[in-house]
Parts: structure tokens; sequence; C-alpha cells
């Protein structure tokens, strides 16, 4: 089986500062939808696993996040695009709980429902956090310059360890950086398209 686990806010969705908190709110990053519905034609099944603190702390209830995600996959289905399951965090971040990223509780029960060794599993977002929790379960690790890291899309070398150790400190070693989404889902298929040795 071909799993991925995305990000939610700033990777699919644009972020905000003041979280998520209504249907309204949510929407989707440009040709964002259309990268997941590549991905799926292409045999990945994709999940997510995204820290929702705004319950915890009373911003939202159950009933806002599942209207959320109604609208989410309606418009995945719409592209032709599915995601499998939404796995999150609804805790704040004084709990201390071991699924609130940058811990790699989501990352585990994923691999536990299943049934696929984390190390295949690419975890891609656009928080460090969210790479330094994958990182920790044993995922290959990508983060996309969209949401909180667009401020590092176009510096110059970024992909130098040298200017990646200045600019994001705490990047998980042997991250892939991405423009995008989009461009992440291009350069994973492209790598099913290359033939083993």
């Amino acid at each position: 089986m071909k799993l991925l686990i995305l990000d939610r806010d700033g990777t699919l969705n644009r972020n905000r500062d003041d979280h998520v908190a209504s249907p309204d709110e949510w929407e989707a990053l440009p040709g964002a939808l259309e990268a997941v519905a590549r991905l799926n034609h292409g045999g990945w099944r994709v999940v997510l696993a995204t820290n929702q603190s705004g319950i915890g702390r009373g911003l939202f209830d159950m009933a806002s996040l599942n209207a959320i995600h109604a609208k989410m996959h309606r418009q995945l289905a719409a592209v032709g695009a599915r995601v499998e399951a939404v796995f999150f965090c609804p805790h704040a971040p004084e709990d201390a709980c071991h699924c609130r990223k940058p811990e790699p509780g989501l990352f585990e029960q994923i691999g536990d429902r299943f049934g696929v060794p984390l190390h295949e599993v690419p975890a891609a977002g656009n928080a460090v956090r969210h790479v330094q929790a994958a990182a920790a379960a044993g995922c290959p690790t990508h983060l996309l310059l969209t949401g909180k890291s667009e401020h590092l899309r176009g510096r110059t070398g970024l992909g130098a360890d040298a200017d990646l150790a200045v600019l994001a400190p705490d990047l998980p070693p042997g991250t892939h950086l991405h423009d995008d989404l989009p461009a992440f889902a291009d350069w994973l298929l492209a790598q099913d398209t290359v033939a083993p040795s």
C-alpha cells in the first residue's frame, strides 16, 4: 500500500493565525485539491494529520470541525480526489499530550490503523512541527514552502545544508523542500516512474 501523510492547514487549505473555525473559513490552496487527485490516481492513499487545538481552547466544537471536513471532502470529490482519513489532535498545548505535533502520536496512530511501516510513508507539511513529528515517527520528511514556511520560499541557496541550518534550524536532517503541494505531488509521482535498479 502506498500511503502518504499530509498536514491540513497551510498545506491543503489556507492557514489562518486565528484557526479555521468554520466551513466558511476553510479555503483550498490553488492546485492543492487537484494535487491530491493526481496522487490518488497514481495509487497513493492520502491521510491527514492535523493539530486542532481550537477544540481544546474552546474556539470551536466537534460539530464545526466535522462541518469543515465535510466541505473539504466535497471539494476533494468534485475534482476526483479522496482523503482516506483525518487524524487530529484536539488538545491545547498545555495538555502535554503525545498526539500534538511535534510529538509523533498521530503518525503512530496512522501506522497502526493502516498497518504500514512508517519508514515507507512519506509525510509532507508546511509547519516544521509537522516535519519534526514525522521524523520522530520514522517517516521520510518533506517541507512545503507554503503557510507557516512561505517565508522561506525564494531564499537564495535554500537547498544548501548551511543555509537550511540558519533559516530553519529545527528542520530534521534529510528533509526535502518543495514549493507547494502540487510541486511535491510532481516530485513523488516522478519517483514512482524511476525504474528499480
